[in-house]
């Protein structure tokens, strides 16, 4: 399980807000948010991420392209 945290701050006395309407006013509530891990998803995300971060666009210049399938030896 994971747990989500969400930064947020408190008023003048000292009561937690939340910038999240649930459409109930004037009563009790009481959250916990628990995610099952999912380790598959967040890879999937981080590659995304990464494939699409222009941060390494250096990597698909010409140049870069040093090896070859005949480089190293076979596992």
């Amino acid at each position: 399980m994971r747990a989500i945290e969400i930064n947020t701050k408190t008023d003048s006395h000292g009561r937690l807000k939340l910038n999240y309407p649930i459409h109930k006013r004037d009563q009790n509530v009481r959250v916990i948010i628990l995610l099952d891990d999912n380790t598959e998803d967040e890879e999937k995300l981080w590659l995304n991420a990464l494939s699409s971060n222009p941060v390494f666009d250096f990597l698909k210049e010409p140049e870069e392209d040093i090896y070859s399938i005949n480089d190293g030896e076979p596992i």
